[in-house]
């Protein structure tokens, strides 16, 4: 079995104490195979922002895997963000803005949905998406094929339309088509699962993480994580994503929700 630690928008400049001992807890206790961060890993991207989140990066039992988000870019320091916005995530976190992690049953393929000309919202190249459509028709048949970015493509609110990475229309049924299984996203700090569509009949999934430690929660959903199980037995695949929210009673991570995802193999 494979297992992974889903975490998005932590905020560093905004986190709060002992929600982040008790995720390092939870993860102690897990185990993943690998931590998946998917951006907004600070408030305003500054550097002792940055020094605090590798610190936390540091103390996972797991390697991580991130991309930043429009966060991780400078807001108020104009010079840099034109001029080198991604300084300060490539010195503390990691100098592949894109990256690529493959074993024998994983294909994670990261994205970088940000752009500095923008504030906030999110948009991919043409090139960007053909190399995720060519890397995903590459992946073996007992791969979970996984793409990661912070935008958004599905949302359950309608104030989040607005949200949604620019072109999630034509993007993701290529995507889909081309053998993703499943999108991991963060940006909006709402969590759920919801199954995605190809132009054909063939199906995905988008898991949305919460902020995992940042005070800057949404409404009444708390600090909010996701943990990603997936197993195969010859061709039959096994996955599923279960949301464990931050439980101040405990002042620790309880499981919230279990959903098991139905994976296509027709690609």
């Amino acid at each position: 079995m494979t297992r992974l630690l889903h975490l998005s928008d932590p905020h560093f400049g905004t986190e709060q104490p002992e929600v982040m001992t008790a995720l390092l807890a939870f993860a102690a206790e897990q185990r993943p195979d690998l931590a998946v961060l998917t951006g907004d890993i600070t408030q305003r991207a500054r550097a002792d922002q940055f020094r605090r989140a590798r610190a936390f990066v540091d103390q996972l039992p797991a390697p991580v895997l991130s991309v930043p988000g429009n966060h991780d870019l400078p807001l108020f320091n104009l010079f840099s963000r034109l001029f080198n916005p991604y300084g300060n995530y490539r010195s503390h976190i990691s100098n592949d803005l894109e990256p690529l992690y493959q074993t024998s049953r994983l294909l994670i393929i990261g994205v970088n949905s940000t752009r500095p000309q923008r504030h906030k919202n999110g948009e991919l190249g043409e090139r960007q998406i053909e190399r995720v459509s060519r890397l995903l028709h590459s992946a073996r048949s007992q791969q979970l094929r996984i793409v990661i970015q912070h935008h958004p493509v599905a949302a359950i609110e309608a104030s989040d339309q607005a949200n949604l990475l620019k072109g999630h229309e034509q993007v993701v049924p290529r995507w889909i088509d081309a053998g993703m299984d499943l999108l991991l996203a963060g940006h909006i700090h709402l969590p759920y699962v919801r199954p995605l569509s190809g132009s054909g009949s063939r199906q995905g999934w988008t898991a949305q993480a919460g902020t995992a430690l940042s005070s800057r929660i949404r409404g009444e959903v708390p600090n909010s994580i996701n943990l990603i199980e997936h197993s195969t037995d010859g061709p039959f695949h096994s996955c599923s994503v279960e949301r464990w929210d931050y439980a101040e009673t405990s002042r620790s991570f309880r499981l919230y929700s279990h959903t098991e995802l139905a994976l296509d193999r027709s690609v």
